[in-house]
């Protein structure tokens, strides 16, 4: 009998802890928690056609790719895998100066197939010279940011942001509002030099 309370007691006790009332529910993926660096900037100014400033904590890189053209460069961000390309065209003819415009709103639009939404705004500093379109590309694409500046007749410069992971949009997305900070001073402190 002393066998039979035992195991009798123990079914109860295993009962009891089993409604307990706490609720189980998987817990979601978890992602790293992201430290972001203090915005401190610094000047490019490398005998190219433009300056403007951008963030200490990323590498100004020149472009090694094979059809690379003076004044490229890749603006890296290692400690979040990711980088602006940045190209530059010394513009010699109307025809081309719009090819240029047209190509910088094909590539943005190339992400339209996986963009929840693309938004276009102007860019315009006259009293500098520089206008433009900034595309901002939300949801699981390659590309988060692109734009372009020109004065319209004889420079055109365009960068487009990528990173260097499988597009996650929801776990990227505080590095991109981040990064689209640093995007946005090296916009308005963007000059041409002549």
């Amino acid at each position: 009998m002393k066998k039979h309370n035992f195991f009798f007691l123990f079914m109860l006790i295993m009962l009891l802890s089993a409604c307990t009332g706490n609720n189980y529910s998987p817990k979601p993926r978890g992602f790293f928690n992201i430290e972001m660096p203090k915005k401190v900037y610094k000047t490019f100014n490398n005998g190219c056609a433009f300056s403007f400033d951008y963030p200490v904590y990323a590498e100004m890189v020149k472009d090694n790719s094979k059809d690379t053209r003076p004044c490229w460069y890749n603006l890296s961000f290692p400690q979040f895998n990711g980088r602006l390309h940045l190209t530059y065209y010394d513009v010699s003819s109307k025809k081309e100066y719009e090819g240029l415009v047209e190509d910088a709103r094909t590539f943005a639009f190339k992400h339209t197939v996986k963009a929840n939404s693309i938004d276009q705004k102007l860019i315009n500093f006259p009293d500098k010279k520089v206008y433009g379109v900034y595309y901002a590309i939300e949801g699981n694409t390659a590309s988060s940011v692109q734009f372009f500046l020109t004065d319209s007749t004889k420079h055109y410069f365009r960068g487009a942001l990528y990173f260097n992971e499988r597009p996650q949009y929801d776990s990227i997305q505080p590095v991109v509002s981040f990064i689209k900070k640093d995007i946005d001073r090296m916009i308005s402190t963007f000059k041409w030099i002549n």
